[in-house]
C-alpha cells in the first residue's frame, strides 16, 4: 500500500462533461507519482467551512510525468452541486487512500456503473499495459451519461459493450445482461474464459453481478464506495459488513472480495 501523503493540489480545469457530471484535473505531484488502480483521495475544499469533513473522490486516471489526477464527479449532494464553481482554486487532498485492484489474472472483465466507471480505467491501462486480454461493459441512464466510454473504447481498440437505461445507446436496458453475455461467451479476444471479474458502480448493481460471478466461479471484487469521515480508518463512519465481521472501506477497502461482502 502507498505512503499517506498530505497535499495541496491545484484545480486545473473542472468542466461539464454530461448530465451532473463533471472531470476536474488536479495537479498533484505527489499523489499523482504514487496512486494505484482502485485508490481515492480524501479532500478538503476551498470556501466549504460549513463543511469540515473531507470527501472521498476516486481517481479516474493519472499523468505521473505531468504530475496531475482526473476525478469524475457527480453532482448528488450540497458540496458536489458547489463543486463546478470551484477554478484555479487550492484544495487539501489526503492519499492515495485504500487498497487496490487484483491483476493477477489472465482473462478480466470489468464492469462500470454509472460513474462507477472511472475507478476501472487505470485498472483497465494496468491490464493493457501487462498484455491481460479484457473486456469492458459500462451502463448508463442515457447515452450522454456515458461520458467514459470513448477513452474506453480507445484503450479498447474497439466499442465497450455498453446499455443503457432508456435504449437511446447500446443495448435497452441494464448492463447485467451484457454481463451475463460475456460470462456465457468469454472473452472476446479469444472466447477463453474470465477468470477476474471488477465491478463498481450502484450497490444493487454490484450485488447482482457478484452472484454471476460467483455462479460462473470467477473471483469477483467490488469496490465498496461509503461515506466517509476521517479517511484514515478511526471514526468508524464508513464500515461494510463482511463474512468476517464489519470492515472499513476506507483503510481494509474500497476494494472487496465480492464473497466476503454481506449484501
Amino acid at each position: 500500500m502507498s505512503q499517506l501523503v498530505n497535499e495541496t493540489a491545484r484545480i486545473v480545469s473542472n468542466d461539464a462533461v454530461g448530465p451532473r457530471l463533471h472531470l476536474m484535473v488536479l495537479e498533484s505531484p505527489l499523489i499523482a507519482q504514487h496512486i494505484l488502480p482502485g485508490q481515492f483521495v480524501h479532500m478538503r475544499l476551498p470556501d466549504f467551512e460549513s463543511h469540515i469533513l473531507r470527501r472521498p473522490f476516486s481517481v479516474y486516471a493519472r499523468n505521473a510525468s505531468a504530475g496531475t489526477l482526473e476525478i469524475l464527479y457527480q453532482e448528488v449532494g450540497t458540496v458536489t452541486r458547489l463543486m463546478p464553481s470551484l477554478e484555479n482554486a487550492a484544495v487539501e487532498m489526503i492519499g492515495p487512500v485504500g487498497n487496490t485492484w487484483a491483476t493477477d489474472c489472465s482473462h478480466a472483465l470489468l464492469v462500470g456503473g454509472g460513474v462507477g466507471a472511472a475507478p476501472l480505467f487505470m485498472l483497465a491501462e494496468t491490464l493493457k499495459a501487462a498484455g491481460i486480454p479484457f473486456d469492458v461493459v459500462l451502463g448508463a441512464q442515457t447515452q450522454s451519461a456515458l461520458v467514459a466510454r470513448e477513452r474506453y473504447a480507445g484503450l479498447l481498440g474497439c466499442e465497450p459493450c455498453c446499455a443503457t437505461d432508456d435504449g437511446s445507446y447500446g443495448r435497452a436496458g441494464f448492463c447485467t445482461s451484457l454481463v451475463e453475455e460475456r460470462l456465457a461467451e468469454g472473452c472476446l479476444a479469444d472466447n477463453a474464459p474470465y477468470d477476474y471479474l471488477a465491478v463498481c458502480g450502484p450497490e444493487p448493481l454490484m450485488k447482482i453481478v457478484s452472484k454471476m460471478g460467483a455462479d460462473a466461479g470467477v473471483r469477483t471484487q467490488v469496490s465498496m464506495e461509503k461515506r466517509m469521515a476521517c479517511g484514515i480508518g478511526a471514526c468508524l463512519s464508513c464500515v461494510v459488513d463482511t463474512v468476517n465481521g464489519k470492515r472499513r472501506s476506507c483503510v481494509d477497502g474500497p476494494i472487496f472480495e465480492a464473497e466476503e461482502v454481506v449484501w
